[in-house]
């Protein structure tokens, strides 16, 4: 008895996200199906920022020093 193909379920995805595609072309390039704009503004309204949880605002960000 041969197997039947798998059904490919398309994953649950924020109503935000709706339709976003992303495919990697022949020369190993992403192509997306949404504007990068639009993906940034929406992680930086519904994610959270690791490194920035501890900060304090009034902390300035440190610079490297210059070498002689």
């Amino acid at each position: 008895m041969a197997k039947q193909p798998a059904k490919k379920k398309k994953p649950r995805v924020h109503k935000d996200l709706q339709g976003f595609e992303v495919s990697v072309n022949q020369f190993g390039e992403l192509n997306a199906s949404m504007s990068i704009d639009k993906i940034n503004e929406f992680l930086n309204k519904n994610v959270e920022d690791k490194k920035l949880v501890d900060r304090d605002e009034s902390e300035e960000p440190k610079t490297k020093k210059k070498r002689k």
